[in-house]
């Protein structure tokens, strides 16, 4: 299903005209808009009248989240105050909050993608959506949400918290779709086992996850407990929101709706492109937002990209699984180490749930790494021996992966804290030392 063919099946000749078109545009209106970016623009000796496409897009300034802080709240806003219609805030949980300011037609932008998303995912007008991601400055709730109803499909604003609750509605309501972050359709499907409730009393066909990295083997996790198909989709406060980009039924990446953000993959220390198909950082620049354009924003998220044509037809540049974040990579001994493939190796095992946590520590001035992992209840066991046995195996695969060694701690089944929103997987004790 797509919902604009024109858009997403574009000839990419035909998209690049718009894409430099949209470019040139963007890079006037912040020129003569925004006093952050021209003062970038004078100091690279740039006029804007010298860009002529996004060739040239490597030679341009980027934008990074501490610029949207030096310049919060609304520093950024490229149309007065009275033209912005709605705010948007990150959670600002590890300083200032970064801001989104949208107008009407960014609004109407935003509800396009995610309409574009919730077909590209199979969802229609007969479907009942149940979003349970949360609602208010978080993009998540509200961003579905309008999707959803343009394209004409019900709409229950479940938000995050009260489980049971969430639960009873979607069984009466008769939910077909369900969105939230991944780690939460875990915790919703974990609690319909605790309740005796088997997912086929609920209609749920489809599930739209995002808002944190997530592996192959927790999809597959979670399609086998929800009997429903996991599909991915991206999104960030700073751009726009969910929608920016989404999987097809094909699963073969996400597809980014590139007329609004065109996507560069560099290499996180040098800023230049790399080959596709090669790991680098996710640059967007969004070239149709009025409120708060940016320019190359740099979103830390490394990946890779392909600009094959799918087997659904959309001509669109596809993402493949997130890695890990630049900024969230764990070095450890020297080593990188991201918390995606720690997952990866849990979930290839039977014997272990999709719930732990990394703790890093710093002793005798040797970083040292303690995997806490829940067993399986069906596995777990008071024999020592067994357990033991479970350990070494789970540090085999774990040093044949990262190339380090690391401490397995077991744990009971259900004794790591669930969360309702975004999963807390690394905690970093050497921060609080130094």
């Amino acid at each position: 299903m797509i919902w604009n063919e024109h858009a997403e099946c574009m000839d990419r000749e035909q998209l690049l005209k718009l894409q430099n078109e949209r470019l040139r545009n963007m890079v006037s209106r912040l020129y003569y808009n925004v006093p952050f970016y021209r003062k970038k623009f004078q100091e690279a000796g740039i006029d804007p009248g010298d860009i002529t496409g996004i060739h040239q897009l490597k030679d341009l300034p980027t934008t990074t989240k501490q610029d949207l802080r030096d310049n919060y709240p609304f520093g950024l806003f490229a149309v007065p105050q009275s033209e912005i219609v709605r705010l948007h805030a990150s959670s600002g949980t590890t300083g200032k909050p970064t801001v989104g300011g949208y107008t009407r037609a960014d609004l109407r932008t935003w509800s396009e993608v995610v309409a574009r998303s919730l077909y590209a995912a199979g969802v229609d007008k007969n479907d009942v959506v149940h979003v349970s991601y949360g609602y208010g400055l978080f993009t998540g709730g509200l961003g579905i949400h309008q999707g959803a109803q343009k394209i004409g499909a019900t709409v229950i604003p479940a938000s995050g918290g009260n489980t049971k609750k969430q639960l009873q509605i979607m069984h009466d309501f008769g939910s077909t779709v369900l969105a939230c972050t991944p780690s939460y359709a875990l915790y919703l499907a974990d609690t319909m086992k605790e309740l005796g409730m088997d997912p086929s009393e609920l209609k749920l066909r489809r599930g739209i996850f995002g808002a944190e990295p997530w592996t192959e083997e927790m999809r597959r996790e979670i399609e086998a407990k929800l009997h429903l198909k996991a599909l991915d989709i991206y999104g960030l406060t700073e751009v726009i929101g969910p929608g920016v980009a989404m999987e097809c039924e094909h699963q073969k990446g996400l597809h980014i709706f590139e007329d609004h953000f065109i996507p560069e993959i560099v290499d996180p220390n040098t800023l230049q492109p790399v080959p596709h198909g090669q790991v680098g950082e996710l640059l967007f620049t969004t070239v149709t937002k009025e409120g708060m354009p940016l320019l190359r924003y740099r979103t830390r998220d490394l990946t890779t990209m392909t600009v094959e044509k799918c087997a659904c037809g959309r001509t669109l540049a596809r993402l493949n699984k997130f890695l890990g974040r630049s900024d969230d990579m764990l070095i450890i001994r020297g080593v990188n180490v991201f918390p995606s493939q720690i997952e990866s190796v849990l979930l290839e095992m039977s014997e272990t749930e999709p719930h732990y946590q990394l703790i890093v520590d710093r002793v005798n001035n040797l970083d040292i790494l303690e995997i806490r992992v829940e067993v399986n209840e069906a596995f777990f066991s008071d024999e020592i021996r067994q357990m033991e046995n479970l350990a070494k195996k789970i540090k085999a695969n774990i040093e044949s992966v990262l190339g380090i060694s690391a401490k397995i701690k077991l744990v009971e089944p259900k004794t790591i804290e669930r969360s309702e929103g975004k999963a807390k997987r690394v905690i970093d004790l050497r921060k609080l030392v130094d």
